[in-house]
């Protein structure tokens, strides 16, 4: 295969024709972003609280958000796979499409008392979280390396209002559930399945024309021997070998979002401990959902401008400042608990954007597509452990201990982001 110019690559980024493209589409997949916000972010603490009030079990609140990311898991590379044949369009359109059958189920296990029809449709609706991180590459396909990153961090941003509004609308959601006749708790996913079907419309109608697809046709003209390679999980490995620096963005994105899933899973269910009323519940979960995103666009811009790995270490120190700050709150202490979750978000921000764009810049374009994949499991794989994790601890020790050992794996990234093969490069924007 023919080497691609890194010129031409750029100056065909920079024709009016491709940048008005390229504008569009971050902006549609913004509009998709914000509906899959309302309905992932509003069903994490609705679907906590709803296994714990129906098991009488900690553990079982973990396991719901442990099924949901263990779905985004599973259906990572099948993701993946369908934008490399198909386009980010159907894609997308698919993710958050199994994502309301997932809001179905859940509200059908809610009404039967059924437990294990609770979690088999979080797991579906975890798919709709995969097709929102896909989403976050797809806002690359077009970009000029020099702004990757801040492509990236735009679409991680439009989730803000969206993520910020689910939890506040726990309310609002468990009285449209008592007015159909269904479980308090149970209404906030007849929210999620409107807003999902939103999302799935604005990605048919306005994503066109596909960014990946185009990119892709952008590319084999350049060079008419390219070839579309699939997501398999051992191509993605066989990558990796001699790429320790991708090694470490995957890392830093999963220890990352280990450490966020452990401590937020658990929040809403230890501040319910002294009967703190959902409505403040929803508040601190909003405040740290707004750190998630709201700060995304200047993320993204200290990444570009200070480099990937000094930017996964200011994500390392604010996770495990959240940590002592929530550990040390009592549970009906809305601002300090406010202040851990928000640092909380803020610090996986970080270690998602600056990690995220250190994959993209390591390893070539052909093959950034199985990478990438590789990347999204490997981090639903380990949020999925740590939301299993995050209710044994609870129910073993208690909140105080669950946020002190999560920040065990922030000291193992710390050490690992020391190591000299981890070090910023000179130049690390290579296409």
């Amino acid at each position: 295969m023919g080497a691609i110019d890194q010129s031409l690559v750029i100056e065909t980024l920079d024709s009016p024709r491709i940048l008005t493209i390229a504008n569009r589409s971050v902006a549609t997949l913004s509009a998709a972003q914000m509906f899959g916000g309302i309905a992932v972010a509003g069903s994490v603490p609705a679907g906590a609280l709803l296994a714990a009030s129906m098991t009488d079990s900690e553990a079982f609140a973990g396991l719901v958000q442990t099924a949901g990311v263990l779905g985004a898991a599973i259906f990572a590379l099948p993701l993946a796979r369908i934008a490399l044949t198909k386009g980010r369009r159907p894609a997308l359109a698919s993710g958050y499409g199994l994502g309301i059958i997932g809001a179905i189920l859940v509200i059908i296990g809610a009404v039967s008392s059924q437990i294990s029809v609770v979690l088999f449709g979080s797991l579906f609706v975890g798919v709709a979280s995969a097709a929102s991180l896909q989403a976050r590459y797809a806002a690359t396909d077009l970009a000029k390396p020099e702004h990757r990153a801040r492509s990236l961090s735009y679409v991680v941003w439009a989730a803000t209002i969206g993520a910020v509004l689910g939890p506040n609308l726990l309310n609002f959601s468990g009285s449209v559930g008592l007015n159909l006749g269904l479980p308090r708790l149970s209404g906030p996913y007849v929210i999620s399945g409107i807003a999902l079907t939103c999302a799935v419309i604005v990605l048919l109608v306005a994503l066109r024309p596909d960014p990946f697809v185009l990119a892709t046709k952008l590319r084999q003209d350049l060079d008419p021997g390219i070839k579309i390679q699939h997501p398999k999980l051992r191509e993605g490995i066989e990558h990796l070998r001699t790429r320790p620096r991708a090694v470490l963005g995957i890392g830093a994105i999963s220890i990352g979002h280990v450490v966020m899933v452990m401590v937020m899973v658990m929040t809403p269910v230890h501040m319910a401990h002294v009967d703190v009323t959902l409505q403040l519940i929803g508040l601190v979960i909003s405040v740290h959902v707004a750190g998630m995103y709201a700060f995304s666009p200047l993320v993204g811009m200290a990444v570009d401008r200070f480099g990937r790995v000094p930017m996964i270490v200011a994500g390392i120190l604010i996770l495990a400042s959240s940590c002592v700050i929530s550990g040390l709150a009592p549970a009906n202490n809305v601002v300090i608990l406010g202040i851990g979750l928000f640092l909380l978000g803020l610090g996986w921000s970080f270690t998602l954007i600056a990690g995220s764009t250190l994959v993209t810049d390591s390893v070539e374009a052909n093959e950034r597509p199985s990478v990438q994949g590789l990347s999204d499991l490997s981090m639903n794989a380990a949020g999925a452990l740590g939301g299993i994790a995050a209710g044994f601890i609870m129910w073993l020790g208690g909140y105080g201990w669950l946020c002190a050992l999560a920040i065990v794996p922030l000291i193992g990234l710390a050490v690992w982001v020391s190591l000299p093969a981890c070090r910023e490069p000179s130049n690390a924007r290579s296409i």
